[in-house]
């Protein structure tokens, strides 16, 4: 090649009368101004050159990943991105880009701003900017639907989910594959397809596909329920519609003004802020260890929680060693695994051949010596102690040397559990949520004992799983459990104090929660918190606050959905307020004495937020989570926490002062003696440092 200009983060070079626009700026490529003026200054001096056609081309391991996302809190420095694609339709060449890697937002927008889009087979392309609170604003929503179609556009719009190369040939997103991942056949495939169609073709101006008005209305029904009535969900559906109503230059400008505006408001700092959050605690600070490889994993227990592990572990695309204690158990946990593949495939979730797949990686045994040639085991038996403790030291002697040793307990000690094996170095908690192979987030608990290299392998098996991990030490339920059930606690208080379960529930659901706390418990099993507070009966303080509402419905039987009733009544499958269990609740106040009184929805919510914010920041103080952000993280993915919050911390921090104290002054009254009050002040002073600073950088002032 020919080196023609070099403008820092982009360069121009020529092959084959073909330039070769290549853009490094790493690691990801991000469209930032710098990048936006090299692709402009090289575009410039291409307009002269004898050419056949120009390729964009990302240096490193990806074509363009996306904008950079730190600029979009702030005034837009020029260039911005239309401005760019503008020239690329501009240019009297027909410009290709050649895609690998990952094209994302502003880059899949440059992308479609090109004449074509070759990819490589394992590339990925999206539009990701409506799950940042955003819509695309750089002609996402008019080019696309041109290629797709106005109803796939609006699915591939609101969703913002990757698409993998093939399906984007199949829905017309790229004209083509390159033969191979390889660099140098990417740029072959794209010399070619410019030499077969030397011509210019500005999709913004071309006709629109035909729209299946049934399939449209379907389409749009499905995004809004997914995006749960945000606003720029809808905004993101209208733009796309707009492509087929009005001149493209007025819906560009239209699209281009709606996401200067969403940008800038509070959701999208909030699922900006959580971006980061998310990327931050995939990191341990000072971890200096490469990770095991792990060719195969072990798994002792086929229950509820092991079979949605495995689950997990198979779509992954890992063998697995399922170990039941008997022949019974595990035929029937095989049976299980099996049924909800075939299940999956019914729904249209999974294809048989995938499902035969996973099958085949199954093997289910009743020996641990099975295990032996496993690099990584997780436990997930009856969660008590003496029982794991037990199976701990039988796997000891078993597994090879180096093979990392894994729990799934929720609430158990692992130092304890750890204490006298002789890997100890090699054992890491691995928290899964369930269902297991649903739920994203993995809590990957360090013990004192454990090595770089174990938690190097756990979270490199987190990335393996499409999880999203978090960091936590060694405390009673970890980061999360531990919050929710300080959280779950107050609720309690609530319904104790006059508050009705429905009531609490519906305040948490309009605050934005996923679902209520006693939804969960049901759904969940009460049964389970219960048997954590037998076990922590001998150590309770007396004096602390303790309500035994739970433990009645417990003791009635009512476990929650799994018996047909606990908070609520489930006799036609969905929730319905119980007459039992009011009648429970009305003979436990009445032996305490209290009077029921009324709550305002203000008031539960306060409560409730106060609580968790109190727990939060006794979790930060004593240094079982890291990082504020850890919090935000866990409590979204794990708990229902509304994501468009930015989790439990962020949004604090944009509350007044005087309003977080008297959420936790009310929380701290209502718990009375024994409660642990926390400096939560100090824990988000430094996201209102950073609140601060958005503003300033919003006005243009920083």
């Amino acid at each position: 090649m020919q080196m023609i200009h070099d403008a820092g983060v982009v360069r121009l070079e020529v092959q084959d009368a073909v330039a070769i626009l290549i853009i490094d700026n790493p690691p990801v490529n991000a469209g930032s101004t710098a990048v936006r003026a090299g692709i402009l200054a090289c575009l410039a001096k291409t307009a002269d050159l004898d050419l056949a056609g120009v390729v964009i081309l990302g240096g490193g391991r990806t074509f363009i990943a996306g904008s950079d996302i730190r600029e979009f809190g702030a005034p837009l420095a020029a260039p911005e991105l239309p401005q760019v694609i503008a020239a690329i339709e501009d240019s009297p060449h027909p410009v290709c880009a050649a895609i690998h890697g990952a094209a994302l937002g502003g880059g899949f927008e440059l992308a479609l701003g090109c004449d074509l889009r070759i990819a490589a087979p394992d590339a990925v392309m999206g539009l990701p900017e409506v799950t940042l609170g955003m819509v695309p604003g750089a002609g996402g929503t008019q080019r696309l639907p041109r290629l797709t179609g106005i109803a796939d556009a609006i699915d591939l719009v609101c969703s913002g989910r990757r698409v993998k190369a093939p399906e984007a040939l199949r829905l017309g997103m790229i004209d083509a594959l390159a033969q191979s991942s390889e660099v140098q056949d990417l740029i072959v495939a794209a010399i070619s397809a410019i030499r077969e169609a030397p011509h210019k073709r500005r999709l913004r101006q071309e006709t629109m596909p035909a729209v299946d008005i049934a399939a449209l209305r379907a389409v749009e029904e499905k995004a809004l329920r997914r995006g749960k009535g945000r606003p720029n969900v809808a905004e993101a559906i209208a733009l796309v519609k707009l492509s087929a109503e009005v001149p493209s230059e007025e819906a560009l400008a239209k699209e281009r003004a709606s996401f200067q505006s969403f940008r800038l408001q509070e959701e999208a700092f909030a699922l900006r802020h959580l971006f980061f959050a998310e990327r931050a605690a995939t990191r341990i600070d000072g971890l200096n260890a490469e990770p095991a490889a792990i060719s195969r994993v072990g798994l002792v227990g086929g229950g509820t929680m092991g079979q949605g592990i495995c689950r997990a572990v198979l779509a992954a695309g890992l063998p697995v060693t399922l170990v039941e204690r008997d022949a019974e158990a595990r035929d029937k946990a095989q049976d299980a695994i099996g049924q909800a593949l075939d299940g999956a495939v019914a729904k249209g979730r999974l294809d048989a051949d995938s499902a035969v797949h996973r099958k085949a990686l199954l093997t289910a045994s009743d020996d641990m010596a099975d295990l032996a040639d496993c690099d990584l085991v997780i436990e997930a038996v009856f969660e008590d102690m003496a029982v794991k403790k037990e199976l701990f030291t039988t796997l000891d002697g078993i597994l090879k040397p180096g093979a990392i040793l894994a729990t799934n307990t929720s609430y158990l000690d692992i130092d304890d559990m750890a204490d006298g094996i002789a890997r100890a170095a090699e054992i890491v908690g691995l928290h899964f949520f369930s269902p297991a192979d649903i739920m994203k987030l993995l809590e990957v608990v360090r013990a004192k004992n454990s090595s770089d290299r174990a938690l190097a392998t756990a979270l490199a098996f987190a990335k393996t799983l499409g999880k999203q991990p978090v960091v936590a030490r060694v405390a009673e339920g970890f980061i999360g459990n531990r919050i929710y059930a300080a959280y779950r606690r107050h609720a309690e208080y609530l319904v104790e104090e006059g508050a009705s379960p429905e009531q609490v529930d519906r305040a948490a659901t309009d605050f934005g929660f996923a679902m209520g706390p006693f939804a969960v418990g049901d759904m969940s099993g009460l049964d389970i918190a219960w048997q954590m507070r037998k076990r922590q009966a001998e150590t309770r303080d007396p004096a602390t606050r303790y309500v035994d509402i739970p433990d009645r419905l417990c003791e009635a039987g009512r476990f929650g959905r799994k018996t047909g009733g606990g908070y609520y009544d489930y006799d036609a499958g969905k929730p319905q307020p119980s007459e039992t269990a009011t009648r429970i609740i009305h003979e436990a106040r009445a032996e305490k004495g209290i009077t029921p009184r009324a709550f305002t929805t203000q008031e539960v919510q306060d409560r409730l937020l106060g609580a968790i914010l109190n727990e939060a920041a006794l979790v930060l103080s004593e240094g079982v989570a890291a990082r504020p952000g850890d919090i935000d993280v866990t409590l979204v993915h794990g708990y229902g926490f509304p994501r468009w919050r930015g989790g439990p911390l962020w949004w604090a921090s944009g509350q007044p002062v005087e309003r977080v104290a008297t959420m936790t002054d009310a929380t701290a009254s209502a718990a009375g003696a024994g409660f642990a009050t926390a400096e939560v002040e100090t824990v988000l002073a430094p996201m209102r440092a950073d609140r601060q600073e958005i503003e300033q950088r919003k006005s243009g002032h920083a």
